[in-house]
């Protein structure tokens, strides 16, 4: 019996040694030898891959950085030059108008340009943002109106000779306008109704003849209200002067010899003043002359913005097109 329960024993303990031992050495054996195959491939081409993309980063990102930079700077710049034209909008909506100047049909231009100028301010904000998928279009968006632009600062300024006759608000177009009986007629009663000539002969009663000679007159009140100086006469007031002896120019005023033409207008102009309130000097050249400067000193100043702002805008506009040909150049050779 004590054989028999003895015997067995042994025999199982190298059963359970062997269905122990030989699995983990076969499984040992069979998660070693795929594993290491793939690492040692795949590992050397990722890190080559990383490499690459590491040295050529840097190279494509310098020159796109230069690129988009310099682009995003000429935009702000772009931007910030067309302000003004916005500022130069509300000028002119709420800018009050010139002493009858609305005879002229002024003021209705004025809207106009006024108007013109705000859209050319959305046409060019819109360039800028049509600038990165659409360069060329952009560009000729904004340079279009621009030209316009220019033209009309330039024809404000006097820039064109006969052309400038039939265009609004020219220093040509305006001595047109004075030089008809008719619409002077309705001028001269316009700066009457004013009364520029009744207020200067107030402010003149307590005034001496050096002080009033010295006193800065607008050119209205200088060419309406006060006879030319080139006609010698002895001042009392603003409105109220005393002729020569012989009632004619005073010669000891010197004339230019090159404006025969000036000079005559203001011998006849020297004959057509009078003390009268209501005649003054309103029908003399000199008083067309000074009705016109005001007008143009207004204009004048227009059409230099105009063309100033239009220069600007189209150097800025041209730099940033050449910077955005410039970026979708280097963006092309990294493809």
């Amino acid at each position: 019996m004590a054989e028999t329960a003895n015997n067995p024993a042994p025999a199982r303990a190298p059963e359970v040694v062997t269905t122990v031992t030989i699995p983990e050495e076969k499984g040992a054996k069979l998660e070693a030898l795929p594993a290491p195959a793939p690492k040692a491939k795949n590992i050397p081409e990722e890190k080559a891959i990383i490499m690459t993309t590491e040295k050529a980063a840097p190279a494509l990102s310098i020159n796109a950085l230069r690129a988009k930079s310099l682009s995003g700077i000429l935009a702000m710049i772009s931007f910030i030059v067309s302000l003004p034209i916005l500022a130069s909008v509300i000028w002119l909506l709420y800018m009050r108008d010139y002493d009858c100047e609305n005879l002229l049909r002024l003021p209705r231009l004025q809207t106009g340009i006024g108007i013109a100028l705000l859209f050319m301010f959305i046409i060019s904000t819109a360039a800028l943002f049509l600038r990165p998928k659409f360069p060329m279009p952009g560009f000729l968006l904004a340079v279009v109106p621009l030209l316009v632009m220019l033209t009309v600062g330039l024809a404000l300024l006097g820039a064109y000779d006969m052309e400038s006759r039939k265009i609004l608000a020219s220093p040509r177009w305006f001595k047109l306008k004075v030089d008809n009986p008719n619409n002077w007629n309705n001028i001269k009663s316009c700066i009457y109704d004013t009364k520029i000539c009744d207020d200067l002969f107030l402010k003149s009663l307590t005034v001496k003849s050096y002080d009033f000679t010295m006193k800065k007159l607008s050119p209205i009140e200088s060419g309406c209200c006060t006879p030319p100086a080139v006609c010698g006469m002895k001042f009392v007031n603003a409105t109220s002067w005393i002729k020569g002896d012989n009632g004619a120019v005073n010669n000891t005023v010197p004339l230019d010899s090159d404006c025969d033409d000036e000079n005559k207008l203001l011998d006849s102009d020297c004959d057509t003043w009078t003390n009268d309130r209501n005649v003054l000097c309103y029908d003399c050249q000199a008083c067309k002359d000074g009705f016109v400067r005001t007008l143009e000193s207004k204009w004048r100043k227009l059409g230099l913005f105009l063309v100033l702002m239009s220069l600007f805008l189209f150097v800025s506009h041209l730099f940033l097109f050449l910077a955005t040909m410039w970026e979708l150049v280097v963006v092309k050779e990294n493809i």
